[in-house]
């Protein structure tokens, strides 16, 4: 299977490169104030009225971050690949650099219900790719043999983490919008527990034939 070494690592330079673009987009969307004074006050007043976007660029940057971590820690168990998972990766892509925009909608419509649920479910369709993506590239015989199986389960399962709270985020979207987004601060916390599941299930289905 080393023929297709090479093209692995050209999949995740490819893929590197997109996250690094998104990540970077962020930014751009906070847009510096021009002032015809140089009066502290207003300077600070503008830059207050500039919160929402920061909190949407940071929020997005450790969204976006965690998305490239997971897909460079599956991309770092594989010696191979499949060719099919080669579009679900180009959607989850396309998701991640569509994530500016809907960034940038959130941060300029604090509060508003439509914005936040454009945010919201572009999250939740990521995330969905991205468990479809990692189910579909973690299996034999194209991950690394020394990897224990209930970490390569585990790390399926993790995946789950993001989607289930974009989607928690989605439906209070459309009762308390703008709140709704304290939902994704729980990604991490989702992704601990599934992962411990994930684990706990396949050592379950290890030893099951042993007890039989």
């Amino acid at each position: 299977m080393s023929s297709n070494a090479s093209q692995l690592e050209r999949l995740t330079f490819f893929s590197d490169a997109v996250f690094a673009i998104a990540i970077t987009l962020l930014i751009i969307e906070v847009h510096v104030p021009h002032l015809e004074t140089r009066d502290d006050g207003a300077y600070l007043q503008a830059l207050q009225a500039l919160q929402p976007s920061f909190f949407g660029f940071a929020l997005s940057f450790l969204v976006i971050g965690a998305l490239w971590v997971a897909h460079h820690r599956v991309f770092g168990m594989l010696v191979d690949y499949k060719p099919s998972i080669m579009w679900p990766n180009m959607l989850l892509l396309m998701t991640v650099a569509f994530m500016p925009f809907a960034t940038a909608l959130m941060s300029s419509n604090p509060l508003a219900r439509v914005p936040e649920v454009v945010y919201a479910g572009t999250l939740l369709a990521a995330g969905l790719l991205q468990f479809v993506l990692f189910a579909m590239a973690l299996r034999a015989p194209y991950v690394r043999s020394d990897i224990p199986a209930e970490h390569v389960t585990g790390t399926r399962w993790r995946a789950l983490g993001l989607p289930v709270a974009a989607l928690l985020s989605l439906v209070a979207a459309c009762f308390a919008p703008g709140v709704n987004n304290v939902m994704l601060f729980g990604i991490p916390l989702f992704t601990r527990l599934f992962y411990a599941l994930g684990q706990r299930r396949a050592l379950r289905l290890q030893l099951a034939p042993v007890e039989g």
